[in-house]
Order: structure tokens, then C-alpha cells, then sequence
């Protein structure tokens, strides 16, 4: 059970929703385990079909980093906030759609409800694995490389080494975890998020026969941030003023928040200027979305429409006003 949820925990990590989602529409969202977590302004809703095909929701205002601390709300910064709150969101959204399952399939004997502190435990391995998987790997393997060939010891050349074997692995990891039937299951709502804001910012009534109409790639998916997130780190990389081992693996955890906060504004800035240079550098992500999303059923498709509509009435009852920007 641990590292079942281990892989629910490090899939859900690699589909984020784009933090850049929230300065351009009013609706953004993510899968979970059986459901979806869809997200307004200042609202939210996960919406879990159970075992015995009833869905169940979990609900809550919820305030923009940005309003709580103004310090958010400077460039940079907001990207690093908003990051932080997406992943406690997340994994409090991943809680609750694991506690949903588990009510009827093992239900509470002897406390068998998924802990805060085993999510807990379960987001620290995860990062933990991130950190390893996507800094120390392509760090040793750029080394071992650079000794064997002298001419990728340069600065610029062992860095973009480094970056391209970071890519491979990246997109290897997602592969191969996308065979697995549970990991796909999460893809599919995956696939059925996104169907559903897109039928959502088309204005058109959101209904599982008009979310069909719709593609299961979008340009706001958290995959395209993780794909700039590697592209910006090859540029910082470069510019850290460190040779030995030791030091650039710390120089790379250390820029983690940095590299953060920078992507943010490059998709930011790229949604804004769709025909530039930095909109083709998110285009690779529509791409990878082939391997992040799986088309959904109807049933899945309806769950997404529940969260959403959850999520609209919580936020209207706040006083929000849902139109597209």
C-alpha cells in the first residue's frame, strides 16, 4: 500500500496544473485518484468516485497566496508562493481522494484512513526521489561523461549535457510509469480535466457530450512547466561558479526555489505572447501530454464536470464572478 501511493504521490508531482493558469483563466484543476480537483480563485473542489460509483466532494474557500502575504505578489516570488500552495493543495486533495477509496474497500478497522503524516512521508521520499532522479543522476552521469570526453568538460557544454540527460530521464520516468493501470487511471482523469476547462473557457454549456468535442492537451498543464523548469535550469546551471562535484549538486538543490519562480514568469510571459520565442519552448509540453493524458470515459468526464460545477457555486457564493480574462 505505501508505495502504491508512493507512485499516486510522484504522478501527481508531474501533473501539476500551470501556475500561470490562474493570471490567465479563472478555472484550473488536477487529477487525483479517481477524480479530479478542480480550483477557482478563491475556492476549490475534489470531486472521488467511490467504489460503489457514488461521487463525494470535498470543498473549501481557499485565499490567494498573493492576498495572505503581499510579498507574493512580486515577480518571482509569486511563482515560488503559488508553487508551494499548489503542492500542499494537491496533496491535501490526494488525501482525501485516498481516504474516499479506502472507505469501502478496507474500511476503518484499526485506523486504516490515510494519515496527514503518511502523505506527509510519502511527499518528502518523493522529493527526495526528484532530487536524486533529476539533480544527482544527470549530474554524475555529465561527469563520468566529461572525463571520458574532454570536450564536455566546458561550462556551457557540460551543463547542456547535463540538462539533455536530465530531459531523457524525465521523459523515460513518465513513460514507464504511465504502463501502469492505476498510474493510468490517474492520467485519464488527467485527460478529463482538461477536457473539461477547455469546454468550460469555449463558453459553451459544460456538458459530458461538449467536453467530447475537446482535446486532452492543454497549453497550461503543469507537464509544459516541468518541461521549462528543465530548460531554465540548464541556463542557471551555467552560471553557478563551481567546479567540484560536491558543489554543483548543492548549487542545484539551493536553486530549486529560483528555477521555480523564473519558470513561472517565462509561462507567464509566453501566455501572454503566444506567437514569441518562449511559447515554443512550452510547445514540447503539448507533446508530452500524449504520455500525461489518456482520453477519459464519460464517467470520468462527469466527475470532472461535478468538481467544476462544485467549485463555480462555492465561488459565486463568495461573491466571485466567473468569466474568462
Amino acid at each position: 500500500m505505501f508505495w502504491r501511493r508512493w507512485f499516486h504521490v510522484h504522478a501527481h508531482l508531474h501533473s501539476l496544473p500551470a501556475l500561470a493558469a490562474e493570471e490567465e483563466t479563472l478555472i484550473g484543476g488536477q487529477a487525483v485518484i479517481e477524480g479530479v480537483m478542480m480550483r477557482a480563485p478563491h475556492s476549490y473542489c475534489v470531486a472521488v468516485r467511490k467504489p460503489s460509483g457514488e461521487i463525494v466532494t470535498d470543498e473549501q474557500p481557499l485565499a490567494k497566496v498573493s492576498e495572505k502575504y503581499p510579498l507574493f505578489r512580486h515577480p518571482i516570488l509569486r511563482g515560488v508562493g503559488n508553487l508551494g500552495q499548489t503542492l500542499v493543495l494537491g496533496i491535501k486533495a490526494l488525501q482525501f481522494s485516498a481516504n474516499a477509496g479506502l472507505e469501502e474497500t478496507a474500511p476503518k478497522k484499526g485506523g486504516k484512513e490515510i494519515s496527514g503524516w503518511m502523505l506527509a512521508l510519502n511527499l518528502v521520499i518523493s522529493l527526495g526521489f526528484f532530487i536524486f532522479l533529476y539533480k544527482f543522476v544527470p549530474l554524475y552521469l555529465a561527469t563520468a561523461l566529461g572525463r571520458w570526453a574532454p570536450a564536455f568538460q566546458g561550462r556551457i557544454a557540460f551543463n547542456l549535457v547535463d540538462g539533455l540527460i536530465r530531459i531523457a530521464i524525465f521523459v523515460a520516468f513518465l513513460y514507464l510509469i504511465s504502463l501502469w493501470k492505476d498510474i493510468r487511471r490517474v492520467f485519464e482523469y488527467h485527460g478529463a480535466e482538461h477536457r473539461v476547462v477547455f469546454n468550460f473557457e469555449a463558453k459553451q454549456p459544460v456538458t459530458v457530450e461538449n467536453a467530447r468535442r475537446f482535446h486532452t492537451f492543454h497549453p497550461r498543464c503543469g507537464t509544459s512547466f516541468l518541461l521549462v523548469v528543465m530548460v531554465v535550469s540548464i541556463v542557471l546551471y551555467t552560471l553557478l561558479p563551481f567546479d567540484a562535484f560536491v558543489w554543483k549538486f548543492v548549487g542545484r538543490v539551493l536553486l530549486l526555489p529560483l528555477i521555480a519562480g523564473v519558470s513561472y514568469e517565462a509561462i507567464r510571459f509566453a501566455a501572454r505572447h503566444r506567437g514569441g520565442l518562449l511559447a515554443t519552448v512550452t510547445a514540447p509540453g503539448l507533446w508530452l501530454q500524449r504520455i500525461t493524458t489518456r482520453p477519459p470515459s464519460d464517467h470520468q468526464t462527469a466527475v470532472a464536470i461535478h468538481a467544476l460545477e462544485r467549485a463555480m457555486a462555492l465561488e459565486q457564493a463568495q461573491g466571485g464572478q466567473l468569466v474568462i480574462a
